[in-house]
């Protein structure tokens, strides 16, 4: 079978190259594209995705590593709409690109979790610096997001509600909605599980730096290898199952002797959890890929 890896980086990035090399140790071809570099049409009343030279892509399954950050938003459009394509012609993609992109939207994606009975801090998206304001008055500290982000970048913890007015102030006048949650650990640390096809991988704790409240290993946070219980495998079993996601990780924090998630990532890096606890999960997720191939 013929394989991808699609995402955006210039060249393969480590974990890109890890999934490659699982895909060519099973025997298969695997190959890499950008999906900036991908053409979507219609060519002779019939949906198809072009490389370059209008060469039409030809590939049994692929493993989605990212949409890339994109403006304009019709660009992240038109990524989306190669990934729809290539499904809807009979290419086996995982993640899926329906949870691929609700895992995008945080509100979305907090929503669902809620809904499904799994603990999530108390979060709203406002337009207006005054509602900030008051959200921030009344929750007391606060972590401010963009609606569409990862690794950390952009996230802010606001304690003092005209800071919290302040930061609304600029995002809105970018025309940035403003993703506010409750500030819920009480530790310098929090979890993130690995989950591939319904399977717990293992977790790891990821400790902020001296000083700091980010504990994002691509932002300096320190993983370690984390042993913990039924409910936390459950839990974020159970979140990766409510968004559809092949693969996910699964971030949850520790609150007076219970468990919150923050976040599912659909496109998760695995760095900082194969040095802690020596599991790549590469194969695992090709596996996941190759089983839904064949079905």
């Amino acid at each position: 079978m013929r394989i991808a890896v699609i995402h955006e980086a210039p060249v393969p990035t480590t974990l890109s190259r890890q999934l490659l090399y699982a895909i060519m140790r099973r025997g298969h071809e695997a190959i890499y594209v950008r999906l900036s570099r991908l053409v979507p049409g219609i060519v002779n009343g019939e949906a198809v995705v072009l490389r370059s030279k209008s060469r039409r892509l030809e590939i049994d399954g692929g493993i989605v590593r990212g949409i890339g950050i994109a403006n304009p938003p019709e660009e992240v459009s038109r990524r989306i709409g190669v990934l729809r394509i290539l499904e809807e012609s009979g290419t086996i993609l995982v993640n899926p690109v329906q949870p691929t992109v609700l895992a995008r939207d945080k509100l979305a994606t907090t929503f669902l979790l809620a809904r499904a009975g799994i603990p999530v801090p108390d979060t709203v998206v406002v337009n207006d610096p005054y509602e900030a304001h008051e959200i921030a008055k009344s929750w007391g500290k606060v972590v401010m997001k963009p609606m569409q982000g990862s690794m950390g970048y952009g996230a802010r913890l606001v304690d003092d509600p005209d800071t919290a007015f302040i930061v609304a102030k600029v995002w809105t006048s970018l025309s940035m909605p403003v993703y506010i949650q409750k500030f819920m650990r009480d530790r310098p640390r929090d979890i993130r599980a690995f989950i591939v096809d319904g399977e717990f991988l293992g977790a790891i704790y990821r400790y902020a730096p001296e000083g700091d409240w980010k504990t994002n290993v691509s932002q300096g946070g320190r993983a370690v290898k984390a042993k913990v219980g039924a409910e936390v495998e459950e839990l974020a079993v159970k979140a990766a199952e409510v968004l559809g996601l092949v693969y996910a990780g699964v971030d949850i924090g520790e609150v007076d002797d219970a468990y919150v998630v923050y976040e599912v990532n659909s496109v998760p890096s695995w760095a900082g959890f194969e040095v802690a606890t020596g599991i790549n999960p590469a194969d695992k997720i090709v596996g996941a890929l190759l089983r839904r191939i064949r079905r």
